[in-house]
């Protein structure tokens, strides 16, 4: 079990790591943005992991009563300008998200990204970027880079293909809904009223 525990470590470490990397203004325009589109429609894009984590978080935001969509399901109406879109992308450079992001960005409609490379394509077209730190599955060294971090003693993280942003970007979305509720006034059972019945 010494592998279980070594990547639960790495994993917990990367999350502690990345939440005091957070820049706070970044985060705090993001919440902004957020409330102002209560009224209006989110949308959340991203693909393999993190579409996994973006699907989550419109869950919870829609336990608190936001009108969100994740982008690509059948029943997702059109955008409109002052909608909001949040693009999740460790890379900044995943092709789909690009495109949704393009596309909403010519309607007029907000776009963040959410995404280890805010000089990424992705962060050179948005609107506002939050930063958010984590190994993505781009994110291997070069062949020199790596014998450099041999000889001096670093090592590879042991996460596979880069899953550290996604682990990263749950625990830091999760926290978002639960700074929401409180700016919202909302409480756990308010969230529960709005939860799914029939399953």
């Amino acid at each position: 079990m010494e592998w279980l525990d070594a990547v639960a470590q790495e994993i917990i470490s990367g999350i502690k790591h990345s939440i005091q990397e957070l820049n706070i203004k970044e985060v705090q325009q993001l919440i902004a943005l957020l409330l102002k589109a209560k009224d209006k429609k989110i949308f959340i894009v991203g693909m393999g992991r993190s579409g996994f984590v973006g699907r989550a978080f419109a869950l919870r935001l829609m336990n608190l009563g936001f009108n969100v969509y994740f982008l690509g399901e059948t029943i997702t109406p059109a955008a409109e300008k002052e909608d909001l879109l949040i693009a999740i992308s460790g890379t900044g450079a995943t092709r789909m998200v690009l495109t949704a992001s393009t596309a909403a960005k010519e309607i007029g409609t907000t776009v963040v990204a959410i995404t280890s490379f805010p000089k990424s394509p992705l962060g050179k077209i948005v609107n506002h970027v939050v930063t958010l730190k984590g190994r993505t599955k781009m994110g291997w060294p070069r062949e020199e880079d790596y014998l450099a971090r041999q000889l001096v003693g670093e090592s590879e993280p042991l996460t596979p293909l880069g899953s550290i942003f996604e682990n990263n970007c749950m625990v830091f979305l999760d926290g978002l809904i639960v700074e929401l509720m409180h700016r919202l006034g909302r409480t756990e059972e308010d969230l529960k009223r709005r939860h799914a019945t029939i399953e």
